[in-house]
């Protein structure tokens, strides 16, 4: 890497719409995700599989290794519509806090 490029950024970034719903019910264990630039069905076939990271400012110091942040991992499973918005299962399923908020979309595992 040459001194003045910048690092390479291995996600994409995405925005926490709800959960998986019906009129009466709820699924908590399955977040609705909107991936940012995707607007299409197709467009959502590669994200399929990919890991994805609800990331959390910890309120005392001193987490896991010092770290500041604690993460949610969980995993794009399907499409959920025509607009580009994916269907993710998390570890721990997400709080309803996180609504409106942020998630990366890691760009691996790749299925090439």
């Amino acid at each position: 890497m040459t001194k003045d490029s910048q690092p390479v950024r291995l996600y994409v970034n995405g925005a926490i719409l709800g959960y998986q719903r019906g009129l009466r019910n709820q699924k908590n264990s399955v977040s609705l995700i909107k991936i940012q630039g995707v607007d299409s069905k197709e467009e959502t076939d590669f994200y399929l599989g990919k890991k994805v990271a609800f990331i959390t400012k910890v309120s005392v110091a001193g987490g896991k290794n010092g770290s500041k942040f604690r993460v949610n991992w969980g995993k794009v499973c399907r499409a959920h519509g025509g607009n580009g918005v994916v269907r993710c299962r998390f570890n721990r399923d997400l709080p309803p806090q996180s609504i409106g908020g942020r998630v990366r979309v890691m760009l691996y595992p790749s299925r090439v």
